[in-house]
C-alpha cells in the first residue's frame, strides 16, 4: 500500500538542496508527485507531496531527520485526502500597487469572508521603471465557491484596492 506525505522543507539556501531530498525519496522507492518550492532571502522554503510504500515510509522519515545535520528542517504530514472533494474552476486574482503593510491581510480577509480560497499565492516586491519606489506585486489562484455573491466580492476588493491605493483584477475561471 503506498502512503501520500506531504513535507514542509526550509533551510539555508544552497546548491544540492532538493538534490538531497529526492534522492532520499527515489532511495525509499518514492515517487515525487509534485512541489513548489523556492529561494527567499537567503533560505529556501519548499513543500512537497510524494508518495512511498508504507513499508518504506519509517525508514524515509528517519533518513530525512539526518539532514538537521546540515541545517535542513523538514516536516513532514500524512496526506489525507478529503473524500469526494468537489473540484472547482480557477480564478486569478492579480494586485499591483505602492508597497506598504497590510495589503495581503485585508485581501485574504475579503477572500475567506465570501468562502474564496486561496488554491496558490506568490508575492514581489519590486523597484518601479519610473519612480524607483517599491512596488507589490501579487498574483493568487483561487477557487470561488458558486454560492459566492461575485458582485459583492469585486465591489468590496475594489473597496479595499481603492483604499490601499493598489490596483486589482479578478479574471474569473481564468485557468483551465
Amino acid at each position: 500500500m503506498q502512503r501520500t506525505l506531504v513535507m514542509t522543507i526550509i533551510g539555508p539556501d544552497r546548491p544540492g538542496l532538493v538534490d538531497s531530498v529526492a534522492s532520499l525519496v527515489a532511495q525509499h522507492e518514492g515517487n515525487w508527485l509534485e512541489s513548489r518550492m523556492s529561494r527567499l532571502g537567503g533560505h529556501f522554503a519548499g513543500i512537497l507531496r510524494a508518495e512511498v510504500p508504507e513499508c518504506r515510509e519509517t525508514p524515509l522519515l528517519q533518513a530525512l531527520k539526518k539532514l538537521e545535520t546540515d541545517g535542513l528542517h523538514i516536516v513532514v504530514h500524512p496526506d489525507k485526502l478529503p473524500v469526494a472533494q468537489v473540484k472547482l474552476p480557477l480564478s486569478v486574482l492579480e494586485i499591483v500597487g505602492q508597497d506598504r503593510p497590510g495589503i495581503i491581510r485585508d485581501i485574504s480577509h475579503a477572500l475567506a469572508s465570501y468562502g474564496v480560497n486561496v488554491e496558490e499565492l506568490q508575492t514581489e516586491c519590486v523597484s518601479a521603471a519610473m519612480s524607483g519606489e517599491t512596488l507589490f506585486k501579487a498574483r493568487a489562484t483561487l477557487s470561488i465557491p458558486e454560492t459566492c455573491n461575485l458582485s459583492e466580492l469585486l465591489n468590496k476588493l475594489e473597496t479595499i484596492a481603492a483604499d490601499l491605493f493598489v490596483d486589482v483584477s479578478l479574471e474569473k475561471d481564468a485557468l483551465p
